[in-house]
């Protein structure tokens, strides 16, 4: 995929997808996807014009992204996106409606073709509409498509939905209307080596205060370790049994691997539920609650 944020517009028309795409969901791949159908139909490269959340200003951002940046760059390759336009949006916040159509998707993005969802708004203060768009896009031999809600099994799909679960820990239907593990690919940290001592060593990770926190609690993870799957357990919280105060940490013990992943970003996903996060007597009972947790995670299918 070719970032063009701050570099020349690709040289082929493009077919591009408009959003901020907060995690990606099945939701917003319903409006991707026609970007995709423009590839088929008439030769447009399938491109995605969003923003690039991590730098974005607080008043402007979502209140806790589901996925970073970064992460939502790696899943737009994966599905096949050729070319991104990602500024922040207090760059492109100012521009009128027309300038955003003619600078941004005629001329920086080479756009044929747009769509959207029926919410989407563009232009300063916000006042562009799916059918503003349309109606200039006309102007500039632009053809756009408003791509209408997705349901699944009857339930409307939205960000504030996936969020709430979530939060609660129902992380098997916060996957199923994402589409796929909740994941998150972050640095390794130095821990305090308790783990380590008790036969069960893991790697830390910080989950950045603008992403979303899932309920604090064990939960049965992937993790992605060059180019290979491991089973995992995964802490989420404060961990108060060892820790004395401190931010939150994601905590993952790998079935089955020994290496040292200190200083690496490693990708995990979250794949159940298991138990809440809570404090122990001692090591020892500690020691026994995750060979339980490592039993309960081998035992789902």
């Amino acid at each position: 995929m070719i970032d063009v944020t701050y570099g020349a517009p690709p040289s082929e028309r493009t077919a591009a997808a408009l959003g901020y795409f907060d995690g990606l969901h099945l939701g917003h791949m319903g409006v991707i996807g026609a970007a995709f159908r423009q590839r088929e139909l008439n030769g447009l490269r399938p491109a995605v014009f969003t923003f690039n959340c991590d730098t974005t200003l607080p008043k402007f951002r979502s209140p806790e992204d589901i996925i970073s940046f970064e992460n939502k760059r790696e899943l737009l390759e994966r599905i096949g996106v050729e070319y991104m336009f990602a500024p922040d949006f207090a760059e492109v916040c100012g521009f009128p409606e027309e300038d955003f159509v003619k600078e941004i998707l005629g001329k920086k993005l080479n756009a044929g073709f747009a769509c959207c969802g029926k919410n989407f708004r563009f232009g300063l203060g916000g006042h562009g509409t799916p059918d503003s768009l349309k109606s200039i896009g006309k102007k500039y031999g632009i053809s756009v498509e408003i791509v209408e809600d997705v349901c699944l099994d009857g339930e409307l799909i939205s960000s504030t939905h996936i969020r709430e679960l979530i939060r609660r820990g129902d992380i098997k239907e916060a996957n199923r209307l994402l589409g796929y593990e909740l994941w998150f690919r972050l640095p390794v940290v130095r821990g305090n080596g308790l783990a380590r001592t008790m036969s069960y060593p893991t790697i830390n990770q910080i989950i950045p205060s603008t992403n979303i926190i899932p309920k604090f609690g064990v939960y049965a993870s992937y993790v992605e370790v060059d180019g290979r799957q491991y089973r995992g357990i995964t802490n989420i919280g404060i961990r108060p049994t060892v820790a004395k105060g401190g931010g939150t940490v994601m905590e993952t013990h790998i079935l089955d691997f020994g290496g040292d992943l200190y200083g690496r970003n490693i990708a995990i996903s979250l794949c159940a539920f298991l138990r809440p996060e809570r404090k122990f007597s001692g090591l020892e009972e500690l020691r026994e609650q995750i060979a339980l947790d490592i039993k309960a995670a081998g035992d789902l299918k």
